[in-house]
């Protein structure tokens, strides 16, 4: 379960985050929805302790990441599957990332193998394709076997194949019991893949509900979110109060 109160974030003057508030269930692909710009990104890093929020909270299954004593086996994450260290091979990324988290070196050899890359496993990770480094990102996620996941636009750079592996790995984990998170600008690839949407506009909340019924209100699903990111547009120029 991940709990978000009143999360909120300035850049100087600028508000990126505003307010929010809502739960991710396990058992659910949660799709967080948003245009680009829209705070998402911004709201994963302080989910993760890597911004401070300005005002409000997240637990993580009860506790704040910063304070998890073995972060991996709890929460996996794909932020940017480009940072990595170019000059180490796929193997020896993901050895020194279960060596410093106490993982059993096995663990490396099955990841590998989930996410597609056992015939790359000794490149070097800075001749990878975007594809590919997305790959070696989710590997990395999956290290601790952990039951929250999150990841930011986890199919940039996949092809037709990586976009149908990405989407049926993401539903089993949540079919499995885990919590399942994950940003996208797409409209189409959420209608697809979740479960429940959060739907956020120049960082602040637009809709919490479900898919079926997000699905049953609107005839367009493109048209709904581009009439919900609308709204925050409005809003921030003083043109809508909700």
């Amino acid at each position: 379960m991940i709990e978000v109160r009143n999360l909120t974030k300035y850049y100087g003057q600028q508000l990126a985050v505003d307010g929010l508030t809502f739960d991710i269930r396990p058992g659910l692909v949660t799709g967080f929805l948003g245009p680009n710009g829209a705070g998402k990104s911004t709201t994963l890093r302080m989910m993760l302790g890597l911004d401070r929020p300005d005002a409000g909270s997240v637990s993580l299954d009860g506790r704040r990441y910063e304070d998890c004593p073995d972060p991996l086996r709890r929460i996996g994450a794909l932020l940017d599957a480009g940072a990595v260290h170019g000059g180490r091979t796929a193997y020896h990324h993901l050895l020194w990332l279960a060596q410093t988290n106490g993982i059993d070196r096995g663990r490396v050899d099955e990841v590998i193998e989930v996410v597609g890359l056992g015939a790359a496993a000794s490149r070097r990770a800075g001749g990878f394709s975007l594809g590919m480094s997305q790959r070696l990102g989710v590997a990395a996620a999956l290290l601790g076997d952990p039951e929250i996941l999150l990841f930011d636009e986890p199919v940039n750079g996949l092809d037709p194949e990586g976009i149908l592996w990405i989407r049926n790995l993401l539903k089993g984990f949540a079919e499995e019991g885990r919590t399942v998170f994950v940003s996208s600008h797409l409209m189409s690839e959420m209608a697809l893949t979740a479960d429940h949407l959060i739907v956020i506009g120049r960082g602040r909340l637009l809709a919490d509900v479900g898919m079926a019924e997000f699905v049953a209100e609107h005839d367009s699903l493109e048209d709904a979110f581009l009439q919900l990111t609308s709204r925050s547009v409005e809003y921030r120029s003083g043109g809508v109060e909700s």
